[in-house]
Order: structure tokens, then C-alpha cells, then sequence
């Protein structure tokens, strides 16, 4: 670490454990035989279960204590120290060199995958799990640099010369390069291209699936980076072929982690662009499929973050369907229910328009946003984390301040067909005018871009997102303007549909017991 000015890391000083030599010395084989189900195993069970047993509160043992297992592979030591970096980062606070060590060796991985011929053959969870974890360590680092009053000296003096790490250029330039490099967004141009990935999973023969599943993975890193920027429009054009909503032509289900960023990220971006039908639509996609392989992977390393951006997107999803209570059309009935379990208090406190609820929530399960440009050095009192938060969280109250009255006006207009402007006023306890101005925000929040199944992510038309529609004319008699109203999509009642389920059912039931097949075999039961 003597190019940046830094200590060289502490020898490991214990002798490497026999297991972990044998675990070494199997997965280097495994890697080169491309027996995948078994490197799978090794990489998701057998590495847990070693840092459980031998690295609970410290590292894995430093590369150059496993290399003459390898035969010195220099690609293996790679992947070797792309795990013991992950693994430190998940037990301990790693040092600013731990940090700028753990960049470099990124950054000599993924040359090896843009620079040369890459033959083998890794599971498709390692993959995401690379490309998952790069950015959790931009993010980490970016929050780490952002916090410069608790910084000595001596981590200032080491950030003046670590100016190039964990950069963001740097981190987008590897990202566009590895989509770039991989061709995937030229090969997944059509429909029966994407089917095909799908069904194969990436591995097509022999062929290595690395870097081509590397680059469609990069492509959700993309979408995940340009939202913690907050460039939300930039975030769904980054993800060029892979399209949310076309759910059966996704890689993304078959690794529950890259499936939840793709969701989270996406739906927050359509939240914060006001596209509610498609935020509302991304979180019930995703939380539908979070409810059904959650308990596949109780005994995961990601079970813990799988529930906490669970609960996160239900968060989002209350104040989506508050701030567009026609968007919960696109909820399935289990969310709904799990929804109203969890925030019904809550969502109607926000459609009562009152404050403190929504920034409570936001805060809570919005991401850990990032600045675009770095700090600062020579100024230690700003926290370029907070501000990053702050701005965000400032653009987003802006447009719920303004739709702050419309429950109030809502709860009030779907009491008439017709009312008169003077009449709505006085029962608001309002003047018209400040009526007027709710009415044409009513109006503006009635449509909102909508993915109409051409395009990419961002594309869309404008549609109807009302549950009143309202319009405003002259009263011949009186000359006082009249507003006309109707209730759009009115949802029937969860009761009335749980009894008529279970009304059907039951019809269905007297219907079986009456066959003549069933009443022949109940006859004869009871002879013999």
C-alpha cells in the first residue's frame, strides 16, 4: 500500500486451517473442470460455513498464504481476494488501504475480463454477486470519504492521495465497459434473443457466460448507480434490454439478489419520476416474488437484507398508493393485504395530507444516496452524505406538499355528482380561488407516464392515474361554476369480495358432491 502513502497491512500470522487448504485447492479444480453445481456449492455453502467456523471476528487468510495451492493462478488469487475482501467489509470497518486494496484488485479483475480471453465458467450468483458487491463498495467508500469531521490526519492526508479510488467515473467506466464488451445489448435485441439467455441461464456449450452475464448484470448496476445519484431517467435508460414489466424474458429471477435490486431501484425511480403505475406495479412484481422464494434462502448470508428491502418496498408502495390511490389496482390482494397490515395507520394518516409521515417512511426506505462529486478536502464540515439525502429529500417533498390537500378535497367531492364552486369552498373552509389552484393540481396528477409495453424502461404514455375525474362548467341559472364528478375504477368492497369467493367455492363444493361419478363412489363405500 506504499503507493498510497499508507501501512502495509499486518501479516497473518496463524497457520491457514487444513479445511480451508482443501477448500482452496477444490474450488481452484472445480473452476478449471467448469463443474459448476459443485463451485456453486463451494462458493454459496461451504465458504459460509468455513468463515462461520474459522473467521468469525477476523480475515480469511491474505492471498500469497494460498497461492502455491493454485500453482500461483493468477486469475484464481483474483476471484480468492474478490471473496476476502467481501468477507472483511461483512465482519469489520475495513481501513482506508483495505479499501484502496480491495479497488485495485477490482480493477485488475475486470481488466483480466476486458483485456484478454476469459475461458471458464462461473455461477451466475458469483457473477451478480461481483458486480452487486463493486458498488456496494463505491457506495460504502462514498459515504466512508463523505464523513470528514471524524477523519485524523493521517485519513485525510492518505484521501488527498486515494483521489482515483472508488471514483466515480471509474466505477461507471468498468460498469459501460463490461456491458460494452460483452455485446449484450446488441445480442439481447429481440424478444426470442432474450428467451433463449433465459432459458440457457448464459451458458451456451462450452462457452464461457462470464462476461456476457457480467455485462447484463452490469446493466442493473447501472440502473442501481444512477439512482443513488439521483438521476432517475438516466437510471431506466441504463438498463437498455432488460425490461421490468416483460417478467418472463428476465435472467433476473433465477438470482434472488440481482432481482431485488432490479425491482428496488427501478420502482424508486418511477416513484420519484411520479410514473405511480409503474412504481406501484414494480414493488407488487417483486414483493409477490419475495413472499415466494423467501423461504428458500432462510439459511442465506442475504436473508437478512432480502426482509429489510422487503419491508423497505412496502414502506415505498404505502406512499406510492397514498399519493395515487388508483395505483393499488395494480396490487395483487396478498400485497394489499400485507400492505394494509403493516401501514394502514400510517396511509391514512397520509391521505388525511398529514406531515411528518411520508419524509418518516422516505427516510427509512429510500437509498443511501451518494454525491456525484466528491468533498472537499480542506472543508471538514460538511457531510456531503447528508447533503446528497437532503436534496433528494427536498425534491421529493416538493411535489407531495403540492398534492397535500387533495385527499382532504377528494373525501369531499366523491359525496356528489355536482357541486357548486362556492359550496365546495365553504365545506373546505377555503377560499374558491385556493379551490381553483387544488383543481388544477387534481388535474395534473390525473395522468402520469405509464410503460405501454414499446420501448425501454423510461419510455411510456401518458395515462389515466385518477380515482375522480372532475370538470368544471357554467350554471346557466345562477352563472356559479359547477363541478361535475365521477368516481373512476371505484374498488368493490374486500369483503364483499372474500364473501363471493368463498360463495363460489362453495358452490363448487355442492357441485363435486352431486356428480354422479362422486355420488356412485359414496354409494358404494357405504354397501361394502
Amino acid at each position: 500500500m506504499e503507493a498510497y502513502g499508507g501501512r502495509a497491512p499486518e501479516t497473518y500470522s496463524d497457520p491457514v486451517p487444513d479445511l480451508v487448504k482443501q477448500f482452496v485447492v477444490y474450488l481452484y479444480r472445480h473452476i478449471r473442470e467448469r463443474n459448476i453445481r459443485e463451485i456453486f456449492s463451494m462458493y454459496d455453502v461451504s465458504f459460509a460455513k468455513l468463515s462461520e467456523r474459522f473467521f468469525k471476528t477476523t480475515s480469511w487468510p491474505p492471498v500469497h498464504m494460498i497461492a502455491d495451492l493454485v500453482d500461483g493462478d493468477h486469475v484464481f488469487c483474483l476471484l480468492y481476494k474478490e471473496m476476502y475482501f467481501r468477507h472483511l467489509y461483512a465482519t469489520a470497518q475495513p481501513t482506508l488501504e483495505q479499501r484502496c486494496e480491495s479497488w485495485d484488485n477490482y480493477v485488475s479483475l475486470f481488466r483480466v475480463l476486458l483485456q484478454s480471453h476469459v475461458n471458464m465458467q462461473l455461477p451466475n450468483g458469483w457473477l451478480w454477486d461481483m458486480v452487486d458487491e463493486f458498488i456496494y463498495q463505491f457506495q460504502s467508500f462514498s459515504q466512508y470519504r463523505g464523513k470528514l469531521a471524524q477523519k485524523s490526519p493521517h485519513e485525510l492526508e492518505l484521501l488527498k492521495k486515494c483521489d482515483g479510488v472508488w471514483d466515480l467515473q471509474g466505477v461507471l467506466h468498468y460498469l459501460q465497459g463490461l456491458i460494452d464488451k460483452s455485446g449484450v445489448v446488441r445480442d439481447l435485441a429481440t424478444d426470442e434473443a432474450q428467451r433463449r439467455f433465459v432459458e440457457t441461464e448464459g451458458y451456451e456449450g462450452h462457452n464461457s457466460n462470464v462476461l456476457r452475464t457480467m455485462g447484463y448484470f452490469s446493466l442493473v448496476g447501472l440502473l442501481r448507480v444512477h439512482c443513488l445519484l439521483g438521476e432517475y431517467e438516466t437510471a431506466l435508460r441504463a438498463l437498455g434490454p432488460i425490461q421490468p414489466f416483460k417478467t418472463g424474458s428476465l435472467l433476473t429471477p433465477k438470482v434472488a439478489g440481482a432481482n431485488i435490486a432490479l425491482y428496488y431501484y427501478a420502482g424508486f425511480s418511477y416513484l420519484m419520476l411520479q410514473r405511480y403505475l409503474d412504481a406501484t406495479r414494480s414493488f407488487n412484481i417483486i414483493l409477490t416474488y419475495i413472499n415466494r422464494v423467501k423461504a428458500y434462502h432462510q439459511r442465506s448470508a442475504q436473508y437478512d437484507q432480502i426482509l429489510k428491502k422487503n419491508e423497505q418496498m412496502y414502506a415505498l408502495l404505502a406512499i406510492t398508493t397514498s399519493l395515487c390511490p388508483a395505483s393499488q389496482r395494480n396490487c395483487d390482494e396478498s400485497v394489499t393485504n400485507t400492505l394494509k397490515e403493516k401501514y394502514n395507520e400510517k396511509m391514512q394518516r397520509m391521505q388525511r395530507g398529514l406531515e411528518g409521515v411520508v419524509d418518516e417512511l422516505f427516510t427509512y426506505a429510500c437509498p443511501k444516496f451518494v454525491a456525484a462529486v466528491p468533498p472537499r478536502l480542506d472543508n471538514l464540515t460538511v457531510n456531503s452524505n447528508q447533503e446528497a439525502y437532503r436534496h433528494q429529500l427536498r425534491e421529493f417533498m416538493a411535489f407531495v406538499d403540492q398534492q397535500r390537500q387533495l385527499p382532504v378535497l377528494k373525501q369531499f367531492l366523491k359525496l356528489y355528482t355536482t357541486i357548486s364552486l362556492p359550496k365546495l369552498a365553504a365545506l373546505m373552509d377555503t377560499d374558491e380561488s385556493s379551490v381553483k389552484e387544488q383543481l388544477r393540481v387534481l388535474e395534473r396528477t390525473s395522468q402520469c407516464k405509464t410503460w405501454n409495453g414499446q420501448g425501454d424502461a423510461a419510455a411510456g404514455t401518458m395515462q389515466s392515474a385518477a380515482d375522480v375525474v372532475v370538470s368544471v362548467s357554467k350554471d346557466p341559472s345562477s352563472n356559479a361554476e359547477l363541478i361535475s364528478v365521477e368516481e373512476v375504477n371505484a374498488p368493490r368492497s374486500k369483503s364483499n369480495e372474500f364473501i363471493l369467493r368463498h360463495i363460489t367455492k362453495f358452490q363448487e363444493i355442492v357441485r363435486d358432491l352431486n356428480s354422479p361419478a362422486l355420488a356412485g363412489r359414496t354409494a358404494g363405500v357405504a354397501a361394502y
